[in-house]
């Protein structure tokens, strides 16, 4: 195996070179046909990696690229779950190389997708591809890789529900997460949900001159910023009523748990170039950023934002606000009190609307199971020491319906970094952590057919 992966290196960065230079971009329709073609160069890919049944499935949206390997029916069922859609690359002109041209600097791949997901799903279409090339398949496999993660994964719980023989498994097995450090294996335990609005204040029933109407007549963006600056007090706790009512607190006891954890404050700031933190008082930054919910502004536009100036009182205003949720919370419930809420303060100088976008459930993995030790025990094989479990602060909103509609456990086994800068200018992913991911994946199927064999 590992004379395997090392004189197939370059051809494995190569081709995942190829899969980042499609710009996928599921979030606006200008991209769909490109979005189609990494669907299709990653079926190939799998095809040529000698899984069987390689096929684009069709949704009413981007297709899910699907394919599996049964060796065995005796052995266990590893389900790979993930995306090959990637984040708007805009703004452009932040981009210290095109986005979709990668580029290696200081051992690092740049492009969009770098790490999320094509990076990481395609170190799991490489191991599958080495085991069957090497010692073979320990476990059964399938693959679905979808298209739509980026944007709530709209179509893929259909697809789920529709083909639950189809996806039978034992586990879900998912990269699309972080370890601490290159040289701090961990596991992330658990994942925050989200509740994604956008909201718009009209004023007037035009935009208006700033100097005959200014001081008459309600500005919505300046209605719309104080509204927004409401919803959170000088402790940075979110003002929305009930919005705690359902949080899971945890005890004194997991809260010393987590902080054994590594992490440094200053390099943490100096990484960001900020002087301070923020956030809820009373909580670390790693608890503000895993086990408590938030409350962001993503975007915010109105009015004239051209070149010179235009003295106008504009007739709207808008915003996009995302909230992460922690266990106990749903995205139904709290969109409806955001929704309630947003309503409620508006003042009578203007009007409203609030528009879901997307959610998802908070996912909290059990650590005592088979699935999370035969993790636990490839990283540790592979690094040379146990991992730390973790909870991570971002959401992949399809895991809480795998366990729903498929009855499945999902491992997060990423190997990304914070440094990455997902969703950012500049996304970047590790030459080691891409080789790393290939190494460790087979080392869970290894581990885990045999804790199954001893069950």
């Amino acid at each position: 195996m590992k004379q395997y992966l090392e004189s197939n290196k370059q051809r494995f960065l190569d081709e995942l070179f190829d899969l980042l230079r499609i710009p996928s971009v599921s979030a606006d329709s200008a991209f769909k046909n490109d979005v189609r073609r990494a669907a299709e160069f990653l079926r190939d890919k799998l095809t040529a990696a000698g899984l069987d049944k390689a096929a684009l499935h069709e949704t009413a949206g981007h297709p899910v690229v699907y394919a599996e390997k049964m060796v065995d029916p005796a052995k266990p069922t590893v389900l790979i779950y993930g995306h090959y859609d990637v984040q708007p690359a805009d703004p452009y002109e932040l981009w210290h190389t095109p986005p979709f041209e990668p580029t290696i600097r200081n051992e690092r791949i740049y492009a969009r997708g770098a790490c999320d997901d094509k990076g990481q799903v395609y170190m799991h279409v490489k191991a599958v591809e080495a085991m069957l090339a090497t010692d073979g398949l320990p476990c059964n496999v399938k693959v679905m890789i979808e298209g739509e993660e980026e944007v709530g994964s709209d179509h893929l719980g259909e697809f789920v529900a529709a083909n639950r023989e189809m996806l039978k498994a034992d586990v879900i097995l998912i990269s699309d997460t972080s370890i601490i450090a290159n040289d701090v294996p961990s596991l992330e335990m658990g994942l925050r949900g989200l509740s994604y609005v956008e909201v718009e204040v009209t004023g007037a029933n035009r935009d208006l001159h700033s100097g005959v109407y200014g001081g008459a007549v309600a500005n919505p963006i300046n209605v719309l910023c104080e509204m927004i600056a409401s919803m959170k007090d000088a402790d940075g706790h979110i003002t929305i009523p009930g919005f705690y009512d359902n949080v899971l607190e945890l005890s004194a006891e997991e809260r010393a748990e987590m902080a054994k954890a590594p992490f440094d404050l200053d390099e943490y700031k100096r990484d960001l170039d900020i002087a301070e933190v923020a956030g809820e008082a009373g909580y670390t930054t790693n608890e503000r950023t895993s086990i408590r919910p938030t409350l962001d502004v993503n975007g915010i536009w109105g009015g004239y934002i051209g070149e010179g100036a235009k003295t106008v009182l504009p007739s709207k205003a808008f915003a996009k606000i995302s909230m992460r949720l922690v266990p106990n919370q749903t995205d139904a419930e709290i969109t409806e009190l955001f929704s309630n809420h947003f309503n409620a303060i508006a003042p009578p100088s203007v009007k409203v609307a609030v528009r879901p976008h997307h959610g998802g459930l908070p996912y909290v993995t059990p650590t005592d199971s088979i699935e999370f030790e035969a993790a636990s025990l490839a990283m540790e094989e592979s690094w040379g020491k146990k991992p730390i479990p973790t909870r991570g602060g971002g959401s992949i909103p399809i895991v809480a319906l795998f366990e729903r509609e498929l009855g499945l456990k999902s491992i997060l086994m990423g190997f990304g970094l914070d440094i990455d800068a997902l969703h950012s200018p500049n996304e970047s992913y590790g030459l080691f952590n891409f080789y790393k991911g290939i190494e460790t994946i087979p080392l869970f199927f290894k581990h885990y057919a045999a804790l199954k064999a001893n069950q």
